[in-house]
């Protein structure tokens, strides 16, 4: 499986952004998948997750303002990003895991493949 990130880019504060991710390979119908972040110095954190029937799961700082979404037809998820901050500055990575139970996931440990990375720089 391989997985392709776009979309990023560079936003003033309060403004929006959306980023994709293009799997290639596999079954992406029946997978979980995964938007992740990592800022300079930081550790990288989970920022959404979508389950393989739709379940949706959003960091708390995130709430309210960002979408996952997917299109199996297409293969593709998405992370609508509204009223970006200039802390939501990283580079965002797509991620898939093989598993189609009912929980989301959210250890970044449980997914097999990663895409590259996106930049996404919030300006003040």
């Amino acid at each position: 499986v391989q997985l392709q990130a776009s979309g990023g880019g560079l936003v003033q504060a309060g403004g929006s952004l959306r980023v994709s991710c293009v799997a290639s390979g596999g079954t992406f119908s029946t997978y979980s998948m995964g938007w992740f972040r990592q800022a300079p110095g930081k550790e990288r954190e989970i920022v959404a997750a979508i389950t393989w029937i739709g379940r949706p799961y959003y960091r708390d700082s995130v709430k309210g303002r960002f979408t996952i979404s997917r299109d199996n037809a297409k293969n593709t998820v998405h992370l609508q990003m509204n009223s970006l901050k200039p802390e939501g500055t990283a580079v965002y990575f797509c991620a898939a895991a093989v598993y189609s139970g009912g929980y989301v996931l959210t250890d970044d440990s449980r997914y097999r493949y990663w895409g590259q990375g996106t930049q996404v720089t919030v300006s003040s």
